[in-house]
């Protein structure tokens, strides 16, 4: 079994920082791109930040400047920095990562639980 398990989410008031964290375990045997997404009430699931294996990252135009996405490739973990947030940052947010098990030859994307996150006074 591959697993991805998150943490790090809660509450922070406007302009506040939080770091999100998303470790992978299991019979891992290689993983790819990883990244985080986030899904608002009412609202569909949307990319936040990817990054490659190599390291080369993505992001939404929204979060740019403010997040910051990084990972361990010893630990087979994944973090999002995030600074500054404001109300509308607030969400579930995702871990994924794009990962081949022990064994096998394909390819296919894992889901973290999903951690909240609340930007409120």
């Amino acid at each position: 079994q591959v697993q991805l398990v998150e943490s790090g989410g809660g509450l922070v008031q406007p302009g506040g920082s939080l770091r999100l964290s998303c470790a992978a375990s299991g019979s891992i045997r290689s993983i790819n791109n990883m990244g985080w997404y986030r899904q608002a009430p009412g609202k569909e699931r949307e990319l936040v930040a990817t990054i490659t294996s190599g390291g080369s990252t993505n992001y939404a135009d929204s979060v740019k400047g403010r997040f910051t996405i990084s990972r361990d490739n010893a630990k087979n973990t994944v973090y999002l920095q995030m600074n500054s947030l404001k109300p509308e940052d607030t969400a579930v947010y995702y871990c994924n990562a794009n990962m081949r098990r022990q064994g096998t030859y394909s390819w296919r994307d894992y889901w973290g639980q999903g951690t909240q996150v609340t930007v409120s006074s």
